[in-house]
C-alpha cells in the first residue's frame, strides 16, 4: 500500500453519461493499492518539487496565447497535453508509478488521431536491429506482451480486453534481391535475439496460403510478432487512468483546445496551461499533441525569449477496412518489403506540407472482428484528412498484386462494408521520435514524432518520460530523443 496527504485544493472528477464535471474538494489523507491491474512499481518522488504544498497558488506575469486567463482552475502535478496513445501511456505510467496528480487535456477526444486511424500492429520484423529507435520499441513491446500476460494472469482475456493477439509478422518480397535482404534481415534480427527464420516461397505458401510472391520472392518471419486494437486498448488504458479519479489524482478535459501558457517571470518556468475552458496548473507539463506539436508550440511561444522549432510534419496515411471479410483467411500479419524504405523516407529538401508526395505499400492484417485491414499509403499532404479514392483503389491493387484472390473480386462489390481509416502521423525528418525536455524550460518535454510507430512505442516512451521526469535511472538511452540541436 502507498498513502499520500495533499493538504492543498485538487481537482474532483467525476463521469457521468459521457461527461466530466468537476468539483472542488479538500483531499485528506488516504492509500490505494500500487499493484493496480498488476503494476507493481516503487514510488518516487518527483525532482521537480512536485510534492511540495502550494498553500498559495502564484501569480505569474508572463502570459503567452491569445486567450484571457479562465476564472476556472484546477492543480495538477503534472499536466498532459495530447489524449493520443502516447499522452494517455504517459498518464497511466504516472498514476501506476508514482504518487503524483495529473490532468490529461485534448482539442477532441483519445483515439481521434493517428492512434484510431493505425492498423495496431506490434512488430519487431521491420525494425532495423542497431538503429538508434531500435532499443526502444524492443524495451515497449517488452511491456506490451507484459500488459498482456498480467491481464490474462487476472483472469481476463488480452483478446477481448486488448484485441491482442500473437499472429507472427511476415516481411515478405517478391525479387531475388529482396530475398537477399531479407535473409540478411533474419541474420540481424537473431543475432539481436529475436526468434526470426527466413522462408523461400515454397514454405512461405504451406504457413500463408492466400500469400503469393513467386519462386524468386521469400520471407522474413517473426513468429512472436503480435497485435491489438487501437481502440479496446485506448479504452482499457482510459479505465485505468480513471480509477485513480475518487484519489483526486487523475482529470480529463476533453474537447478543451489549448490556448496558451503561463510562466513564472522568476524562474521562467512554464506555471500552467491555458485551455478554452479552465487553467490548468502544474509543476511539469509533458506535450504530446502528435503532429500538431510544432503549431502548438509555436503559438504558445511565439514572440518569447523560448527559440524552439519542433520539425513534427503531418504525414497523411489511409488504411481499407473491410467489414466481416470471408473471402479469405491471413494467419500472420503481413507487410511488403518496400514499407520499410517508404516508412523511413526523408522528406525532400524545400518540400512544404502541401506537397503530394504519394507512396504505397502493402500491408494487410485481420483484426479479432474479421475485419480485413489494407494498407498503406503515405504522403505529405499538409494537415488535409479528406479520403482520396485514387489512394483507396490504389492500396487495393497492391495488395492484389500478394494476395491473387483480391483480384478475383471487386472493391464496388464491398461498398456497404467498407471503411476508411485517414489519420496523420506525426513525422520528424530524421525518423526518430522527440522525447525529452524543452531545451531550456526544465519543467516542460516533448512526447511527440514517432510516425507510425507511436502505438508500437508508446509504453516505452511513457516509461521514458516519466524516469526523466521523477529522475529515475533510464532503461533505455534517451539521448538520441533530445530536441536539444533537433528543436531549436
Amino acid at each position: 500500500m502507498a498513502s499520500m496527504a495533499l493538504n492543498s485544493p485538487s481537482a474532483n472528477h467525476f463521469v457521468n453519461d459521457g461527461y466530466a464535471s468537476f468539483s472542488r474538494v479538500r483531499l485528506c489523507s488516504f492509500s490505494f493499492e500500487s499493484s493496480l491491474y498488476g503494476c507493481k512499481i516503487p514510488k518516487r518522488q518527483l525532482s521537480l518539487s512536485v510534492n511540495e504544498t502550494r498553500t498559495t497558488r502564484p501569480k505569474p506575469a508572463c502570459y503567452s496565447g491569445s486567450e484571457p486567463v479562465k476564472a476556472s482552475s484546477h492543480s495538477f502535478d503534472v499536466v498532459i497535453v495530447g489524449a493520443g496513445i502516447i499522452g494517455l501511456t504517459i498518464a497511466r505510467q504516472f498514476l501506476i508509478g508514482s504518487d503524483l496528480s495529473v490532468a490529461v487535456v485534448d482539442k477532441a477526444i483519445p483515439c481521434s488521431g493517428a492512434t484510431g486511424a493505425g492498423q495496431g500492429y506490434i512488430w519487431m520484423v521491420h525494425k532495423n536491429p542497431g538503429s538508434q529507435t531500435w532499443e526502444l520499441t524492443k524495451r515497449s513491446h517488452q511491456l506490451w506482451k507484459r500488459l498482456a500476460e498480467t491481464i490474462r494472469d487476472q483472469g481476463m482475456d488480452p483478446l477481448q480486453v486488448l484485441g491482442w493477439k500473437r499472429t507472427g509478422s511476415l516481411l515478405v518480397g517478391r525479387t531475388p534481391g529482396d530475398s537477399m535482404m531479407l535473409r540478411e534481415r533474419v541474420r540481424q534480427l537473431s543475432e539481436a535475439g529475436l526468434t526470426a527464420e527466413y522462408l523461400s516461397s515454397n514454405e512461405l505458401l504451406s504457413v500463408e496460403p492466400a500469400l503469393l510472391v513467386g519462386s524468386d520472392g521469400g520471407a522474413a518471419f517473426v513468429p512472436g510478432d503480435c497485435q491489438l486494437d487501437a481502440l479496446r486498448t485506448v479504452a482499457y488504458i482510459e479505465k485505468v487512468n480513471r480509477s485513480f479519479t475518487l484519489e483526486g489524482r487523475y482529470a480529463e478535459f476533453y474537447h478543451e483546445p489549448v490556448t496558451g501558457l503561463e510562466r513564472s517571470t522568476s524562474s521562467g518556468k512554464v506555471e500552467a496551461i491555458r485551455t478554452s475552458n479552465n487553467t490548468l496548473y502544474g509543476k511539469a507539463v509533458v506535450v504530446a499533441a502528435g503532429c500538431w506539436s510544432r503549431s502548438l508550440m509555436h503559438d504558445l511561444f511565439g514572440g518569447s525569449n523560448v527559440k524552439l522549432d519542433v520539425l513534427v510534419k503531418p504525414r497523411k496515411g489511409h488504411l481499407l477496412v473491410l467489414e466481416n471479410f470471408n473471402s479469405l483467411q491471413l494467419n500472420h500479419g503481413l507487410m511488403e518489403v518496400g514499407y520499410v524504405d517508404y516508412e523511413n523516407a526523408i522528406l525532400p529538401s524545400g518540400l512544404n506540407d502541401q506537397s503530394q508526395t504519394l507512396s504505397v505499400s502493402m500491408t494487410a492484417t485481420m483484426d479479432t472482428m474479421g475485419n480485413l485491414i489494407l494498407g498503406s499509403s503515405r504522403q505529405f499532404a499538409g494537415f488535409s484528412t479528406e479520403v482520396e479514392d485514387s489512394i483507396i483503389l490504389h492500396i487495393w491493387k497492391r495488395a492484389g498484386d500478394f494476395i491473387p484472390k483480391l483480384k478475383e473480386l471487386s472493391l464496388k462489390n464491398f461498398m456497404k462494408n467498407r471503411k476508411v481509416r485517414v489519420g496523420l502521423r506525426p513525422y520528424m525528418p530524421d525518423g526518430k521520435p522527440v522525447i525529452g525536455h524543452v531545451p531550456g524550460l526544465s519543467n516542460m518535454f516533448l512526447a511527440t514524432g514517432h510516425e507510425g510507430g507511436g502505438l508500437s512505442m508508446a509504453l516505452g516512451t511513457a516509461e521514458m518520460v516519466v524516469d526523466m521526469v521523477l529522475g529515475n535511472p533510464p532503461h533505455v538511452d534517451n539521448s538520441p530523443f533530445a530536441a536539444q540541436g533537433r528543436c531549436c
